[in-house]
Formats: structure tokens, sequence, C-alpha cells
């Protein structure tokens, strides 16, 4: 999943950006709701948490214009304000979900990926395709009953693959899935990454390279 936070304390922005990512999420950070409307005007976001009080552009306007702009994706609510009342209020803006602070980050996973699953086709936990079983709450793999170790890259780029259902997947969408918006797009990180994937897949190969792309 590709989550934006937007929340103007820092540290905790930083705390549940790199939680995330632990998690083989690519994460995008921003301070403030003019910012959080301008990456949401050019990036795919799967989710976004949303701190309520932001500065320059409340949350609240960046749930409206969301709304109206018939945007897709899932809004995970933070505020410091737990009363029923404000839960209410945020869940008629647009919100999905509301949490309230302070919270248990075990908690905000849960949600958060509660709430990808939710955009994201229905698809079961468990993906196998041609002898490769990916375990996604457990965010393990293995090949034909062997266990394959994955960094979480690696088991990013693979899930991409998975979900894809055999249709190609090209170099750009593998970038915006399975990395932040910091990644020099001119890179070598997917040709590493798929690379570091194969061979821990191991033979005979069942990722090709095909014209646009990637195919598994």
């Amino acid at each position: 999943m590709r989550i934006l936070v937007a929340e103007d304390e820092r540290v905790l922005a930083d705390l549940v950006a790199d939680g995330l990512r632990r998690h083989a999420m690519a994460v995008d950070v921003v301070h403030d709701g003019a910012a959080a409307l301008e990456r949401l005007a050019v990036n795919d976001y799967d989710v976004l948490v949303l701190d309520r009080d932001l500065p320059l552009v409340h949350g609240d306007q960046v749930c409206r214009e969301l709304a109206q702009n018939g945007a897709d994706v899932r809004i995970l609510m933070l505020t410091a304000a737990g009363a029923v009342s404000e839960r209410v209020a945020g869940l008629g803006l647009g919100a999905d979900d509301y949490l309230a602070k302070p919270f248990a980050y075990a908690e905000l996973l849960a949600r958060v990926q509660a709430l990808g699953r939710r955009r994201a086709p229905a698809l079961p936990p468990v993906l196998e395709r041609n002898g490769i079983v990916l375990d996604a709450p457990r965010r393990q793999a293995s090949r034909d009953g062997r266990f394959v170790p994955l960094s979480r890259k690696e088991y990013a780029v693979l899930e991409v693959l998975m979900r894809a259902q055999g249709a190609v997947v090209t170099a750009e969408e593998l970038l915006e899935r399975a990395w932040d918006e910091h990644t020099d797009p001119f890179t070598t990180v997917v040709k590493v990454t798929m690379s570091k994937l194969r061979a821990k897949l191991g033979e005979p190969p069942v990722i090709t390279t095909v014209q646009g792309g990637y195919r598994l």
C-alpha cells in the first residue's frame, strides 16, 4: 500500500511513517493541509492518515475537498478530541475511520490495513501463483513449500506482482506502489530489487521481463 501521513507534530509523523514502512508500505509525510492536497493531486494513495487540526488548510477542509472531487483514497482521521460528537462530525465530513490521540500504534496499523483492504479489490489474504504462496497477514513468502526470506521492498514488489494476477506491471507502477515519492525515477532500484527477488525465488524463473515491464 501507499500511504500519505498528514500530521503537523513532526516527531509523531515520523514515528507513524517509520512504523508503517516496517510493514512494507510506501509512506510520504507532510505537515500541513495545503501540502496534503498537493500530494493527493499528483499521487495515488491507498490511505490518508489525516490529523484533523492541520495548519494552513484544516483537516476538515481536506476531507471536504477530497469528497467533492470524488477521490477514492481512504481517510483515517486523527484528533486529540475523542468525544462522540467529534467522531461523528469527522465521519460526516468524509473520513472513513477515526482514531483519537493518544493511540496505540498496533491499533493505528490495524485500521490502516483494514482501510487499504477496503480500497483494493477483494482478494484472499493468502495469494498463490506458480507455486509461490504469499501470506499477507504474516508478510511471509514461500515457494513450493520452501520459506523465502525477503526484505521489505522485495516483499512489496512480489505482492504487487501477485496482485496483478498475471498482468504486466511496469517499473513506473512498481515505483508508485512500493517506494515513496523521494525515490529518483531514474534510479536502478527496481532492477536491483527485482534481481535479488528472482535470485531468492530460485529456479525455474517465475518473473519474466516483457516489453513494458514485468510479469509473474
